[in-house]
């Protein structure tokens, strides 16, 4: 309702909805090369999107929380381009995108979300491909994380992150030994508060400056 539904709106939205079964960590919510038939939107847990080069290695493309949606990037070319995978129990809700689409098509304001949430996709690998610092790319990140969990209405300058250091590394584009001297550096500073993977944001105007060069925007979803 506050992206801009009426009931009536909702009503429609909820007979695409199939509630999935939840996934414990490690599970493919869906993998690269499926044909795309679903959006996924997090309902409880965290998920990594990623591509494997052919010697095995994994590049991080994206983390999903709950409230976000999962697979937008499948629409073009009617395939999932990458691998999606839970990093701890998750639960989902699926929506049939042919459904969607039709309802889009005479609702307006889905129609709108879907170009807002395509919108904000693009944005971050837009972001991600710019020529930033490690510290603005690890200050703006856990500021990201921050402002998407305060959307969701909980706690958000103290949380835990459900993913390892290596997949954080990988998405920023940086080495894994290169994130813990800069959370290192950020301890020291009193910027943060760290301890195993819970974190607790304790100089945030700090944390937004030296991240703004670089701080994707992301609109509600």
């Amino acid at each position: 309702m506050s992206s801009g539904y009426g009931k009536s709106d909702l009503a429609a939205l909820h007979c695409l909805v199939e509630h999935v079964h939840t996934h414990d960590a490690g599970a493919h919510v869906f993998r690269r090369g499926e044909p795309f038939r679903a959006l996924y939107a997090v309902r409880r847990g965290a998920v990594k999107t990623s591509l494997f080069s052919r010697d095995g290695r994994e590049q991080v493309l994206g983390f999903y929380l709950p409230g976000e949606i999962i697979g937008l990037n499948g629409i073009y070319p009617d395939c999932y381009p990458c691998d999606a995978l839970t990093l701890e129990k998750t639960e989902f809700c699926r929506f049939s995108f042919p459904a969607m689409s039709s309802l889009a098509s005479v609702l307006p304001v889905v129609q709108r979300h879907l170009f807002r949430l395509l919108s904000k996709e693009l944005g971050m690998a837009s972001l991600l491909a710019g020529e930033h610092t490690a510290d603005e790319r690890v200050a703006a990140f856990l500021v990201d994380l921050s402002e998407r969990y305060a959307r969701r209405g909980v706690p958000f300058e103290r949380f835990r992150l459900p993913m390892s250091r290596s997949d954080i590394a990988s998405y920023l584009r940086l080495a894994p030994e290169t994130v813990s001297r800069v959370l290192s550096r950020f301890r020291r500073q009193g910027w943060v508060a760290i301890e195993g993977r819970g974190v607790q944001l304790q100089h945030m105007d700090a944390l937004r400056d030296a991240g703004m060069a670089r701080r994707p925007i992301h609109t509600s979803t």
